[in-house]
């Protein structure tokens, strides 16, 4: 072969081979940006699951980009304590974060809505709201005047009632009751007669062993199994009628969010998705065996009596009637919530309720 020959015929064959790569590479791998972001988070590691919500997200997010698109988390108090995460993601000072928006509530009570609030939707009804409800677009027109951009990233499912030291058998039992409850649900819960509490996790189970307080609320039982509670506060009540949904969010500065090339936002929303399936899918598994072992140590699980429930639900009413008179924002969101979860629970007593309530009959019975 003539030397000449193959040297012309080896550079066409190469240039095509590399035309034939680059026509093959994703997209999204040809014009993909090096970015990094910070995300600051505000739970720390000791909470795997709602910390790893973020994790999740974070992993999607850098394998769908071939790493060029990289977000760091950091847990809370590394970068930003965790209650001024936001505040830090609209300043600029990180690029992101991963947090439960009811924290915020003292800036606007329209924060809360993007969480959870007393009586709110459950994590079912808050996803369809979310993702084909038009709960997304109507909840970033209120973030956007914040200069946040808001995603769902996860979702504890109902919570439990708390942990109290002594038994609670009506509406009576709760007046003067010393509880460690969060932010909006300390408003409601005002007005039953509770004493709200603000207090770090780390400070409730000492708290409850000296008897500054009566009675504190925390999560589920996977999260609640850690820190022992049942030691010193055995009764264990259901529901958490103030947490039916709870859905952390990711929080991205508005103006990061805009300079984002489309095919990125378009990952960081699909990635978001994911993890926010995933925690609730990570409860549902750890659940039942935390459960089981809370109860083995000696947690007495009780219902909350239905004067209790009553009360606490006319209380929810009482205060949205009197932030939404003053809020348009809060109004607008709020009453799109009720109407999806008027027709939610229309449909959900249909089927679901009756195939439900069945199999729960069938697992008493030793059934299953």
């Amino acid at each position: 072969m003539d030397r000449r020959s193959f040297l012309t015929k080896a550079t066409v064959g190469g240039v095509a081979a590399a035309g034939a790569a680059a026509l093959a590479a994703p997209a999204i791998a040809q014009a993909a940006p090096k970015i990094t972001w910070r995300v600051t988070s505000s739970f720390p590691k000791a909470l795997d699951t709602i910390f790893g919500a973020a994790e999740t997200m974070s992993k999607h997010v850098s394998e769908a980009t071939d790493g060029n698109f990289t977000l760091q988390v950091f847990p809370a108090g590394e970068l930003v304590p965790g209650l001024e995460a936001a505040d830090a993601v609209s300043a600029g000072t990180v690029e992101a974060c991963h947090t439960a928006s009811y924290y915020f509530w003292g800036k606007d009570p329209t924060y809360a809505l993007g969480c959870a609030t007393p009586f709110g939707l459950n994590v079912r009804q808050m996803n369809a709201w979310l993702y084909y409800g038009g709960g997304i677009d109507l909840l970033n027109e209120f973030f956007h005047t914040q200069n946040l951009h808001y995603l769902p990233c996860g979702n504890t499912g109902v919570q439990m009632g708390g942990w109290y030291r002594k038994e609670i058998n009506s509406l009576a039992d709760l007046q003067g009751l010393k509880m460690r409850i969060g932010g909006f649900a300390g408003k409601v819960a005002e007005k039953i007669g509770i004493v709200p509490q603000q207090i770090a996790g780390g400070d409730i189970y000492p708290s409850l062993e000296k008897g500054t307080i009566d009675a504190a609320e925390w999560v589920g039982p996977y999260d609640d199994e850690k820190l022992g509670f049942y030691k010193v506060a055995p009764y264990y009540y259901y529901p958490g009628w103030w947490e039916g949904g709870p859905t952390l969010a990711t929080m991205v500065n508005l103006d990061k969010w805009n300079e984002l090339p489309p095919a990125y936002q378009a990952v960081i929303r699909a990635a978001t998705e994911a993890a926010n399936g995933n925690m609730m899918a990570s409860y549902d598994q750890k659940n039942p065996t935390a459960l089981k072992t809370l109860v083995a140590g000696g947690a007495q699980l009780r219902p909350f009596p239905q004067d209790v429930l009553s009360a606490a639900f006319d209380a929810a009413q009482a205060t949205y009637a009197e932030i939404s008179a003053a809020n348009p924002a809060f109004k607008k969101i709020k009453d799109s919530q009720d109407a999806f979860k008027r027709d939610a629970y229309l449909w959900a007593q249909i089927a679901e309720y009756n195939y439900d309530t069945f199999m729960m009959v069938q697992q008493q019975a030793a059934k299953l």
